[in-house]
């Protein structure tokens, strides 16, 4: 199972809609995929259609060892698309984390008994960097950071970069950056234009050639328990996202997801 962390320090960048969306995209493309959703505030959870009542077992209950990944995962109204939910409880997982001798290792010691289920595992970080968040990128092979194209945002990346290089020297050396998608693109604003360059002119070929526009259509999805590429394939958001996917596919070693 390949393991993926979409994650981001800032707030507001795309990251959940984009770990939706993806995932959505991945089992449309027939790979078996998982979502877990190690945010707080449960919005990737939402986003798909989880209610709360329904949310059991879930990630709290996971890096706490309360439960397995297949006894949290459930099944969304995607197919082949799993996800295990988050639930406010995951708000104290941090400090009672802090108990464990392995605290930065639960969930990599989780996915272990996993790998065989599904072809790829997306995780969604919540909006910093603290031990939930090194949680998922201990346990990932690769990092893909959703980037907005604003001011801030070069600041924002040069640190989560300094964090990537510290867990790989002190937990998980062989911790990649799968790649930096641009969100919230507005053709219209010249910022946008001059942020998008700078970007590439930094990380060149890791920044995805795909950019994700801003789209109401994008906005409007979560709330109807639904990925935007169900709510409508056809608004450039879905379509952004398809591409977005299939490149993602061409980035990924390709005899790990052999049916």
């Amino acid at each position: 199972m390949i393991r993926i962390a979409i994650a981001n320090q800032k707030g507001g960048v795309g990251k959940t809609t984009t770990a939706i969306n993806l995932a959505t995209a991945l089992a449309a493309c027939g790979r078996r995929c998982l979502l877990i959703d190690l945010d707080p505030q449960g919005n990737a959870s939402t986003g798909l259609g989880v209610k709360a009542a329904d949310r059991g077992n879930n990630s709290y209950d996971l890096l706490l060892g309360e439960a397995t990944v297949e006894e949290a995962a459930i099944k969304t109204l995607i197919p082949g698309l799993d996800i295990v939910p988050a639930t406010v409880d995951l708000s104290g997982a941090e400090v009672e984390l802090v108990e464990y001798e392995d605290r930065a290792h639960r969930l990599q010691n989780a996915l272990a008994d996993a790998d065989d289920r599904w072809d790829v595992c997306l995780i969604d970080c919540p909006p910093s960097l603290g031990l939930l968040t090194i949680n998922a990128l201990v346990g990932a092979d690769s990092i893909l950071v959703p980037l907005q194209c604003e001011f801030f945002a070069l600041e924002g990346l040069s640190q989560l970069l300094q964090t990537v290089e510290r867990i790989q020297k002190r937990f998980n050396a062989s911790l990649s950056i799968l790649g930096v998608a641009l969100t919230m693109y507005d053709r219209r604003n010249r910022l946008t234009d001059q942020v998008a360059e700078d970007v590439r002119s930094c990380l060149g070929a890791l920044v995805f050639e795909t950019v994700i526009p801003r789209n109401v259509r994008l906005s409007e999805a979560p709330s109807h328990g639904l990925p935007a590429l169900v709510y409508d394939h056809r608004c450039s958001g879905s379509e952004a996202y398809m591409k977005l996917a299939r490149e993602l596919i061409a980035r990924l070693p390709q005899k790990e997801l052999a049916a």
